[in-house]
């Protein structure tokens, strides 16, 4: 038995879980790897093949890395789950309007459950991923942080993870450099994986194309959703569309209409079919609600707390003041920002720690 303890390493097969599961490895902790089956590709309909974490490249790609060095792997299939949470709250998001972040999802209800479950089951005290991000013990409470590579920070996309969760994670790139990463991926013997590329699509959608997607979850959806109104922010209509669902708040690209100028996706009816559209200042709000809450930091908000609130994860994120109102939290931005989507992620940060974390209800 290790003295570092036993940890269950998400290995996909990439660059980022092997190396977190080789340094732990070579630190002395006892590792198991696992890798976990989220989607059939072909089941999607898609025009790509497989790519990213579910083909058996990968998959023999972490279990040669296992193999190399000792340790055993096991493979996962977590599809029924996956499918039921993380696929149909896509397809109904959209169909309501919104937004949806199926990552965040998958990672808080799916992907980390799974682990701490097998990972029960193992007698490991311990869970592992490749994720740049930072936990601490502060207060009682456990902590998430930026990463040291800012470029590659993903605290944005845990903040639904649980306090019995991020008391068991380890997250060996948190204080590394991508360019570190890759360096000792060489230096390891792993040549090839230092130079693999990176995936920044849904993992179930490989083409990139959400709309096709969702045609091919509801095969009449064209038939419900076309012909619906493009109007104006005062209800003018000025064209038809192809359906509510195949729009996003900002979106600017592809509305097929002309008016002389710019012209982007303001707000989303479904109930009416509807979309507005705006031009470029029309995006610009100042406050918005934001339910789902999950505190990390604190026990809770209690009255107005200074935070900077990313609304993307791409997000820079604005100076804001959030409020407790009713089940929900009332964030006014100290100048307004572009494009608040409903359905996407709000995270709260106190300098390069995550407050807490939640799903954006509504521009106000």
């Amino acid at each position: 038995m290790s003295k570092k303890g036993k940890v269950l390493v998400a290995m996909s097969g990439g660059i980022d879980s092997t190396v977190s599961a080789l340094m732990l490895h070579e630190q002395g902790y006892e590792v198991i790897g696992i890798t976990m089956k989220t989607w059939d590709y072909a089941s999607s309909g898609g025009g790509k093949k497989e790519t990213g974490c579910c083909n058996l490249d990968s998959f023999n790609d972490a279990r040669q890395a296992a193999v190399e060095h000792g340790f055993p792997h096991y493979i996962l299939d977590i599809r029924e789950e996956f499918g039921d949470h993380v696929i149909n709250n896509f397809v109904e998001e959209y169909m309501a309007g919104r937004t949806p972040n199926p990552c965040v999802l998958c990672n808080t209800h799916i992907k980390w459950s799974a682990l701490l479950k097998r990972a029960d089951a193992l007698d490991c005290e311990f869970i592992a991923t490749g994720h740049y991000v930072k936990v601490r013990e502060e207060n009682g409470r456990h902590v998430i942080s930026k990463a040291r590579d800012l470029t590659k920070d993903q605290s944005y996309v845990l903040w639904g993870l649980g306090q019995d969760c991020l008391s068991r994670s380890i997250y060996p790139l948190g204080d590394m450099l991508k360019t570190e990463v890759r360096q000792l991926a060489y230096d390891m013997g792993y040549a090839e994986l230092s130079k693999k590329a990176e995936s920044y699509e849904i993992c179930f959608v490989p083409d990139n194309d959400y709309r096709g997607f969702l045609k091919r979850q509801i095969p009449t959806l064209e038939e419900q959703v076309d012909g619906g109104d493009f109007i104006l922010a005062d209800g003018k209509v000025i064209g038809k569309h192809r359906g509510y669902p195949f729009y996003t708040i900002g979106q600017r690209k592809g509305l097929e209409i002309a008016m002389g100028k710019p012209m982007f996706v303001t707000r989303i009816i479904p109930e009416t079919n509807t979309v507005v559209l705006g031009e470029s200042e029309e995006l610009k709000q100042a406050s918005m609600l934001v339910s789902g809450l999950n505190m990390i930091k604190y026990d809770n908000i209690t009255a107005e707390m200074e935070a900077v609130t990313k609304i993307r994860y791409k997000d820079a994120g604005t100076e804001s003041v959030i409020t407790p109102e009713g089940d929900m939290v009332r964030v006014n931005f100290n100048h307004a920002v572009n494009s608040i989507a409903p359905g996407q992620s709000a995270v709260f940060y106190e300098g390069d720690d995550v407050i807490a974390g939640g799903i954006i209800r509504m521009a106000i």
